[in-house]
């Protein structure tokens, strides 16, 4: 993954700079931003492979930025914020951040947590041959990173992709929140059922407002699979 082009978004000089220096000595290429602005000025002018973002920024905050950007970039959003409650947590993760750092943080753990989200990234888009899985109507290509239902283009997160993709492959097999967790986020599953409920109702959401039909159907008490 040396060579990853990373937008670190923290106002703190202090740690943004630790952070850039982390990163850096891990073979990564960092640009830092200091404002949502200047970070919104910077991911539309250059494509990145992943974000690291505070949420309590000047001018426009990491809230308002994810929104923006989840309107034309795909790429993992990995928030660090001292707004570490459960609703904060549950409220990026709608938005379409990816993952949730709590500060104070560990420096191990951020790179750990980054090179997770950029290694699954890259596996999801990595494109090949058979590539392109299709479900009734549904079509979801890797190699282009896109959605369609009902012929209709539907705009996934990164890690909505992933886990549209990996249900898709395995069309009649119940995923347990633990398999999902543990294959998409490419970590141990701490017994947190937020994340992926959250991601999985944000996806049904999608889907829904290309074609009403259920592509999703929850096994209740084991997980999700694709609905018949």
């Amino acid at each position: 993954m040396e060579g990853c082009r990373i937008l670190v978004v923290e106002d703190d000089q202090d740690i943004n700079r630790l952070l850039c220096t982390i990163l850096g000595n891990a073979g990564y290429t960092c640009r830092p931003a200091f404002s949502g602005s200047e970070a919104e000025l910077w991911a539309g002018q250059y494509s990145y492979d992943l974000i690291l973002l505070d949420l309590m920024l000047p001018g426009l905050t990491g809230e308002e930025f994810i929104q923006r950007l989840r309107k034309k970039k795909t790429m993992p959003v990995i928030v660090l914020s001292a707004k570490a409650g459960l609703e904060d947590r549950v409220n990026v993760l709608r938005l379409g951040a990816d993952d949730f750092i709590p500060k104070p943080f560990d420096n191990a753990e951020v790179l750990a947590r980054v090179e997770a989200q950029l290694r699954r990234y890259k596996e999801f888009s990595g494109g090949g041959s058979g590539s392109v899985l299709t479900y009734g109507d549904l079509t979801v290509d890797r190699e282009s990173i896109t959605v369609t239902a009902g012929e209709k283009a539907v705009p996934l997160t990164a890690r909505e992709f992933e886990i549209l993709a990996l249900l898709i492959s395995h069309p009649k097999k119940v995923y347990t929140r633990e398999q999902i967790y543990e294959q998409v986020w490419g970590g141990e599953y701490m017994g947190d059922d937020n994340t992926v409920n959250v991601h999985i109702s944000n996806l049904r959401s999608k889907l829904a407002k290309a074609n009403p039909r259920e592509y999703i159907k929850t096994v209740w008490g084991i997980g999700f699979k694709m609905a018949d």
